[in-house]
C-alpha cells in the first residue's frame, strides 16, 4: 500500500470513529454533533482545534460548533483554551466523563424527593401505583449507596493504570 493510500485509509477510519461518537452520544441524550465533536476533539492533532477548523472537519457550521462547544464547556468535557487571536478554540478535557456521570448521579439523587412526595399522595389503598413508586424509588437509592464509593474506586483504577 502506498503512503497516500495509507494516509486516506487513516482518515476514512478516523471519519467512521466520529460518526460512531456521534451515534453514542445521541444514545446517551445528547446530540449527534455533540458525540462528533467530542470524538474529533479524542483524537485531533493539535488537540485544540478553533471553531472554524472544527467546523469544516465535522462538515457543519459554525453555529453548531459554537453551540455544541459551550454545552460540552458546561458539562466538563472540553474547555476553551486561551489564545492571543481573536478565535475560539476547545480541546477535550480529562475525566469529562467522570463529572457528566456525577451530574446525572446529582440529578437522581433529586428524584428521591420526587419520589418521596409521590409515596406520601399515594396510599396503601393503592397498591399498583405505590409499587412502580416503591420500585423506583428503591431502584434510585440503590445506584446511590455506593456512588462515592463507585468514584473512589475509579480513581484508584486510574492511578494503578497511569
Amino acid at each position: 500500500m502506498t503512503i497516500i493510500a495509507e494516509l486516506a485509509r487513516v482518515k476514512v477510519s478516523e471519519a467512521e470513529f466520529v460518526d460512531r461518537m456521534g451515534l453514542i452520544m445521541e444514545r446517551l441524550g445528547g446530540t449527534r454533533t455533540m458525540g462528533r465533536l467530542y470524538g474529533w476533539l479524542m483524537i485531533c492533532d493539535p488537540p485544540d482545534q478553533s471553531l472554524t477548523g472544527l467546523a469544516a472537519t465535522l462538515g457543519v457550521s459554525k453555529t453548531a460548533v459554537s453551540t455544541v462547544a459551550r454545552q460540552l464547556e458546561l458539562s466538563g468535557m472540553v474547555e476553551r483554551v486561551p489564545t492571543s487571536a481573536r478565535e475560539h478554540r476547545y480541546r477535550m478535557v480529562g475525566g469529562g466523563w467522570d463529572q457528566v456521570m456525577r451530574v446525572q448521579l446529582a440529578i437522581v439523587r433529586q428524584s428521591l424527593d420526587t419520589l418521596d412526595f409521590g409515596l406520601s399522595l399515594i396510599g396503601d389503598d393503592r397498591p399498583g401505583q405505590r409499587g412502580r413508586l416503591e420500585d423506583t424509588r428503591e431502584f434510585f437509592a440503590f445506584i446511590l449507596q455506593d456512588s462515592d464509593g463507585m468514584f473512589e474506586r475509579w480513581k484508584e483504577y486510574r492511578e494503578r493504570s497511569s
